[in-house]
């Protein structure tokens, strides 16, 4: 009799402590990182808008480095690089000992009006056309997955087969899991411009911080900003291949002594983006439409169920949040936000990072929020903003203009506002959690909302209408809010 009401009284507990635990993994919390703990780290007294300070150029585009050592970035965990690849372009395969998401800043599909005639009923039709400017090709090679592009052609007749293709441009992220090679080549005619951010504190990373492996060609000296620090003096990095014996490399390899001296190649000159005379010529379908491209993702993503190798080898590696039709929250009169989470996208599970596109229309405000469970890096794209960021003793430790081209670090449980100047304003954030939570003090499903008139009340010493503007006074709108309807939400 006391064994079974020792057993009742237990199952609650345990059932009790299940859910606590569940819990904590949604919200990011006892997750264990690698690495120094870094938690003391992000006691930051002051954030401020950072760019690239170092440089590499190579002979098809250049790379540009943000201080890896500050402080911010000790933070968040995470290192940050924009690299700009030339027409026919090719950015030589590498892979890294961090997780990274790729923004394609630049390298988009322009659509312009043409108009021709059809000869046989004397009608002139306006149709319109698209220039592939700055359009990529971006390849990942999954180990263990199939070559599933083959050309059954004898060798010598240029038979060849490889890993799945994916054609990227403008508004698209990609994502590059640790340790799988990759590489770029941009088939377009005009820059391709992309913004990427690595997350060395993912439990991928049991090294220090990032690491690039070069599986071909060497970088050159960097170029130094007039003010960049002494820290930041790398030396060239040069091929894996170079490291080995050439015998010995022949062996492995299975090829003469005179390829393996090609492939090592210590003085090859042209960087890490290397030109292709007369472009590359791969295997790849025809190009289809965004729409089929978005079903065919669909369909690959309810397949991944079926098993972990049909879930890594099919997985989509490549998803677009620019497109303003996949907005999760949309208000003409404010702006628009995207939310790119491992729901929608099931590699970031095993990457731990996320993505937010959002723009904001001028003079347009953002609800003050803070991040639950994840780091913050907002990388502004067009205009500026204005910025307030304060920490937990209630400090503000940044207040200043977000512009073009800067990044700020939001660490974790900061408040932020944000608000778009005269000019249109947008942006992309990476998180560090692939399914971040945001906390919102006004407006709908907010903070203030979510409390008893009397709580705010007693909290502020204000009056019950003070209270009830102070909770109600943005209606339904959810996290953006155009100034000029200040003030003319209704109570409820």
């Amino acid at each position: 009799m006391a064994s079974s009401a020792l057993i009742m009284l237990s199952f609650p507990l345990c059932v009790s402590l299940l859910l606590y635990h569940c819990a904590q993994a949604q919200l990011g919390f006892g997750q264990q990182e690698t690495g120094q703990p870094w938690g003391s780290r992000c006691l930051i007294e002051r954030l401020s808008a950072l760019e690239p300070t170092m440089r590499v150029p190579s002979e098809a585009g250049f790379t540009e480095y943000v201080d890896q050592n500050h402080e911010q970035f000790r933070c968040a965990g995470v290192a940050v690089h924009r690299r700009t690849i030339l027409p026919r372009g090719l950015l030589l395969p590498s892979y890294s000992n961090a997780p990274s998401l790729v923004y394609v800043v630049q390298g988009s599909i322009i659509t312009c009006p043409r108009s021709f005639v059809l000869f046989d009923y004397g009608v002139t039709v306006r149709r319109r056309w698209s220039l592939h400017a700055g359009r990529g090709i971006a390849g990942t090679v999954i180990p263990g997955c199939p070559e599933t592009y083959q050309s059954f052609q004898q060798q010598r007749e240029g038979g060849d087969e490889h890993q799945r293709i994916h054609y990227f441009h403008e508004g698209d992220i990609i994502a590059l899991p640790a340790g799988v090679a990759h590489w770029c080549y941009n088939n377009g005619e005009a820059p391709v411009v992309a913004i990427t951010v690595s997350y060395t504190r993912s439990n991928a990373n049991q090294l220090d911080r990032q690491h690039k492996f070069l599986l071909a060609g060497r970088e050159r000296r960097a170029q130094q900003g007039a003010h960049t620090e002494e820290r930041l003096e790398q030396q060239k990095g040069v091929n894996l291949f170079n490291g080995f014996e050439l015998e010995l490399l022949a062996e492995a390899l299975g090829v003469d002594k005179e390829v393996v001296r090609k492939i090592q190649n210590p003085d090859d000159g042209r960087g890490e983006i290397v030109l292709v005379d007369r472009g590359l010529q791969l295997l790849q379908p025809l190009q289809r439409n965004e729409e089929q491209e978005r079903q065919d993702g669909d369909d690959r993503r309810r397949r991944e169920s079926n098993g972990l190798e049909e879930a890594y080898c099919t997985m989509d590696y490549k998803q677009n949040i620019g497109d303003t039709t996949l907005s999760d929250q949309y208000d003409p009169n404010a702006g628009r936000i995207t939310v790119l989470n491992s729901r929608k996208f099931p590699v970031l599970r095993f990457m731990q990072m996320s993505a937010v596109r959002g723009s904001l229309r001028p003079n347009t405000i953002g609800a003050p929020y803070w991040n639950i469970n994840t780091h913050g890096i907002a990388y502004a794209l067009r205009g500026s903003c204005q910025m307030q960021v304060v920490g937990h003793l209630g400090r503000t430790v940044f207040d200043g203009e977000l512009r073009q081209g800067q990044l700020l670090v939001i660490p974790q449980q900061y408040v932020v506002i944000t608000k778009a100047r005269s000019e249109h304003y947008e942006w992309v954030s990476f998180k560090t959690n692939d399914n971040p939570m945001v906390s919102q003090i006004v407006g709908k499903a907010s903070v203030f909302r979510g409390m008893p008139v009397e709580v705010l009340m007693n909290s502020y010493r204000i009056s019950r209408d003070e209270a009830k503007r102070l909770k109600f006074n943005r209606g339904n709108l959810m996290s953006m809010f155009p100034l000029e309807s200040h003030g003319n939400v209704s109570e409820t």
